[in-house]
C-alpha cells in the first residue's frame, strides 16, 4: 500500500464518519420536550411532525447556519 492508497483510505474514513454523524436520529425516536440548546419548550406540533427533534425552530436554524 502506498501513500496515495493510505490518503484515499483516510479520506473515505473521514467521509464515512461525517455521514454517520448526520444520521444520528433513528426513526420512531421520541422528540425532546425542551430544546437542548436554550431549554425553551418545543411546541407539541413540532415534536409530533419532526420525530426525534432535539431543538426549537430558532436553535435548529442556528445549528444549520453554522454548518
Amino acid at each position: 500500500m502506498d501513500d496515495i492508497d493510505r490518503a484515499n483510505d483516510q479520506a473515505q474514513y473521514l467521509l464515512d464518519v461525517a455521514l454517520h454523524s448526520n444520521r444520528r436520529v433513528p426513526s420512531n425516536c421520541v422528540s425532546a420536550q425542551f430544546c437542548e440548546d436554550c431549554d425553551e419548550a418545543i411546541p407539541l406540533l413540532r415534536q409530533q411532525i419532526i420525530e426525534g427533534c432535539e431543538t426549537c425552530v430558532h436553535c435548529q436554524g442556528l445549528r444549520e447556519a453554522r454548518r
